[in-house]
């Protein structure tokens, strides 16, 4: 399958499933350590690079045929691409019920604990709470749709593919996204110590690898890999709504 890999590198990679799995733990080991000190710290720039990087990587190793197989093409209309961002917004607005009904708007709450990373502060007005929503909201749209979609949903998925099917596929993708955002949620810094959440964590990683599968039904529904980065969008706009204003 070396015929969807640039030339320069087809000598030394082949879309196969060690390509998958080497690019994961390549990307996911570091950006899970990432993640843990980012929450310890306060510092996320480092996670914007990643995901760029994650965008890139397809780009990089993949020529024409390969973008074209991963779905980085036009999608089949308008109205799927709407369908797959309402789709991820409920889909979030669902998960934030289910974990305001468990956990209220303790720490345990995956979005109350994600929302730390938000700093949001505790006496701000209106207009620049909307303000700093929009930049929020724009930003978490676009990075890690893109960057994770791409990457998953894209090359990783691809290499699987290839050697498996698509049904193994989708299931290795989707628990390497899922395991990969326990380092959001889960492993916990909270006064000064870290913590596992066992039952929350469990639940969170349980509804990453379901919205992973949600993202690659909508990159079929579209019949392109925008109709995964879109939904993406939407449930990232949902999460963050509910962080500003539900919470």
């Amino acid at each position: 399958m070396n015929l969807e890999i640039r030339n320069v590198l087809s000598r030394f990679l082949s879309l196969r499933w060690q390509l998958g799995a080497g690019l994961v733990l390549l990307i996911c080991i570091p950006r899970f350590y990432l993640v843990l000190k980012a929450n310890e710290f306060g510092n996320y720039s480092a996670i914007g690079l990643i995901m760029v990087l994650s965008a890139l990587i397809p780009l990089i190793i993949l020529n024409r045929n390969g973008r074209r197989n991963i779905g980085l093409v036009l999608p089949n209309g308008i109205f799927s691409l709407i369908v797959a961002l309402l789709i991820g917004v409920l889909f979030s607005l669902m998960l934030y019920y289910v974990g305001s009904e468990l956990y209220g708007t303790s720490l345990e709450n995956w979005f109350v604990y994600i929302g730390k990373s938000y700093n949001i502060p505790s006496q701000i007005a209106p207009a620049d709470k909307q303000t700093l929503f929009i930049v929020m909201a724009i930003t978490g749209m676009i990075f890690s749709p893109v960057g994770e979609e791409f990457f998953f949903r894209g090359i990783v998925h691809r290499s699987f593919n290839i050697s498996f099917g698509p049904t193994v596929a989708t299931l290795l993708d989707s628990t390497a996204f899922a395991v990969t955002h326990l380092a959001h949620f889960g492993i916990v810094f909270i006064d000064g110590k870290w913590d596992l959440y066992l039952v929350p964590a469990s639940i969170w990683v349980i509804s990453m690898f379901l919205v992973s599968l949600l993202f690659n039904q909508m990159k079929t529904l579209c019949q392109s890999i925008w109709g995964a980065v879109v939904c993406h969008s939407g449930f990232n706009l949902g999460m963050t709504y509910c962080i500003f204003y539900l919470l």
